[in-house]
């Protein structure tokens, strides 16, 4: 079974394309058609071999969580006419991707560690252990690089810089905040803790929307609530749900991104093992088994579905 790494459609009316890291967005004027690919990336590398199911499964956990946060936040999806496929509005994306964190975990903690109390302006409170809850929700807002690793940066460096006009960004953290609180809500139900996430968000003739994917295993990192407590007592690492495992087998095996480093073999029992994970984040979040696909047809049912969502 070979996942979908790449498409190369040429639709009537189409006035543009890119390929992200994951993804290769069709333009069609006003509207965009997304295709979630099975391309997988990790420390800002795109890795060589795609992920059977990856695609869909982020797609639709994250179609799951635009329907339900939408009476919070406008958002920019008019249709998901396929698993792999979303359209909607054409944004002109804001360069700051809004990372809201409830918990001490992933960069924070290392930031922490190494002895710093102020994190993109914000100031954390003395006495904290790694995975720890943070006393109540904080925005660490990153630049949004086109090439290369995402820097910090402060609400204030946002302002000032111009990057984001004060009022703007007030709407952003608003509804930033809004959207975790309604994660974590989500997550519970799931038997899952929200640690962190990020949210893009765009304008569409003067009015902001959020974009790309949202409460996915990719965007977030997630804790399972059972045995959190006991686990952080006992000074154990956490459960996690999230694409951790892919950068834990990464380093492992000698390869963070940096230069001179090379991505290990890909073998087939990799991509099997990875792919069958992404399976049970999709169940876990879902819950619902994922159903079979067809690849030998996948790619023409796409193609299928973006001609009859535009027409």
């Amino acid at each position: 079974m070979q996942g979908i790494k790449e498409t190369h459609f040429q639709f009537k009316g189409q006035t543009g394309f890119y390929r992200g890291k994951v993804r290769d967005v069709y333009y069609f004027g006003e509207k965009m058609a997304m295709v979630a690919t099975d391309r997988i990336s990790a420390f800002d590398v795109v890795l060589p071999r795609a992920i059977p199911d990856k695609g869909r499964v982020l797609n639709q956990i994250a179609s799951i969580n635009l329907n339900a946060t939408k009476n919070i936040v406008p958002n920019w999806v008019l249709a998901t006419p396929d698993p792999n496929v979303t359209v909607g509005f054409r944004c002109e994306p804001f360069r700051v991707e809004m990372v809201v964190r409830g918990y001490l975990a992933g960069h924070a903690a290392r930031e922490y560690k190494s002895g710093k109390r102020k994190l993109c302006g914000v100031a954390l409170p003395e006495g904290l252990k790694e995975n720890d809850p943070l006393p109540h929700p904080i925005i660490t807002p990153t630049t949004k690089a086109s090439e290369g690793h995402d820097q910090d940066i402060s609400k204030e460096e946002i302002i000032s810089q111009k990057i984001v006009s004060h009022s703007d960004y007030e709407v952003l953290e608003n509804y930033t905040l809004k959207l975790y609180q309604k994660g974590t809500e989500l997550a519970a139900n799931r038997g899952l803790i929200l640690v962190d996430t990020k949210y893009e968000f765009g304008k569409h003739q003067g009015k902001i929307y959020l974009i790309d994917e949202v409460h996915t295993p990719d965007s977030s990192r997630y804790f399972y609530r059972e045995g959190y407590e006991q686990r952080q007592s006992e000074g154990n690492p956490q459960k996690q749900l999230s694409k951790e495992f892919v950068r834990q087998w990464l380093i492992e095996n000698g390869f963070q991104g940096k230069d001179g480093q090379r991505v290990p073999e890909m073998t087939d029992e990799i991509v099997a093992g990875i792919s069958q994970r992404y399976q049970e984040l999709y169940e876990q979040m879902t819950g619902e088994k994922l159903p079979p696909v067809d690849y030998l047809t996948l790619e023409k049912r796409i193609e299928q579905s973006i001609v009859k969502s535009l027409t």
